[in-house]
């Protein structure tokens, strides 16, 4: 669901639920108003959400191509592996960053320590589009810790920088166009000033809620604001309120993005399904599950 305006903002989404089977999403991106802010063209937010004793997070193995995925958590563990043989836990406030290119298996699955203690989970993941020359690059995997992240703070704003470059501040995550993703953290009464640093410009609120500068109305938990090129944005904390700034420079090329597959030629995407149809993607290392091709898939 999207809403338009006259102002600074262009449109204000509602993201929409989907039922993964352990829990449910919330999807922002792809919506049916809007595709992609700068390169991004996905972006998830899940939990918080609390299992039973036993239970957890079991994304089985599945495919991806043309993309990069970024995760974040807020709460709760989650292990990933994938066809080229990765195996690293995210804690919270870590980022994984893993590079599809050509093509990657991988899958996400609790900790067997957090199934026994019943534990939650809260994060985010987005996907974000390959340029066209490197939409068959080799696929990698990168962690980045708590204290690689750059993070600046000061009058009740405190910012860690996910990915790409925001105020200065470079993250080392690896990524292939111009873009930025922040956590944002500010003080309920607190003002955060998004300038023109970046041609496209969101914000997804995670918690708490937002005023923008000179319109009338606030935006609370799960809306996404997405920013007219170009304006200079001053948003207005009216409570204690995280959320992800996030945005770049579009890129020049239509995007089809169809199951797991993102790509310039739905020719591509095509036979990315059909590998994954008969099976010939490389496997995931002592994961023999799989998330089958949709049905309806053509």
């Amino acid at each position: 669901m999207s809403f338009l305006s006259t102002a600074d903002i262009e449109q204000i989404i509602i993201p929409s639920s989907r039922d993964l089977g352990d829990f449910t999403v919330r999807r922002a991106l792809p919506s049916p108003m809007r595709q992609m802010v700068g390169p991004f063209i996905f972006l998830d937010s899940f939990g918080p959400v609390r299992f039973n004793d036993g239970e957890g997070v079991d994304t089985r193995p599945h495919p991806h191509i043309g993309l990069s995925t970024l995760t974040y958590l807020l709460e709760g563990e989650l292990v990933h592996r994938d066809s080229e043989q990765y195996v690293q836990t995210i804690c919270p406030g870590e980022v994984n960053i893993m590079v599809a290119g050509a093509g990657i298996v991988h899958s996400e699955r609790s900790p067997e320590m957090e199934r026994k203690a019943g534990k939650g989970i809260e994060g985010l993941q987005s996907w974000i589009a390959l340029p066209k020359k490197v939409e068959e690059t080799p696929p990698l995997f990168q962690h980045l810790k708590v204290g690689s992240l750059p993070v600046d703070q000061g009058d009740g704003v405190r910012m860690k920088l996910l990915a790409g470059s925001l105020h200065g501040h470079r993250s080392p995550a690896t990524i292939y166009s111009d873009l930025f993703a922040a956590e944002m953290l500010l003080d309920a009464g607190t003002r955060y000033r998004i300038d023109g640093e970046h041609i496209e410009r969101a914000i997804f609120v995670v918690s708490g809620a937002i005023e923008v500068v000179g319109q009338d109305g606030s935006f609370g938990r799960d809306r996404l604001i997405v920013f007219k090129p170009g304006a200079e944005i001053v948003v207005r904390a009216t409570e204690p309120t995280k959320f992800l700034a996030f945005g770049g420079e579009p890129l020049p090329e239509k995007r089809f993005i169809r199951w797991n597959f993102v790509a310039t030629d739905q020719e591509r995407i095509r036979h990315a399904a059909d590998l994954w149809r008969e099976r010939r993607f490389p496997g995931v290392p002592n994961d023999d599950e799989f998330i089958p091709l949709p049905a309806d898939f053509r």
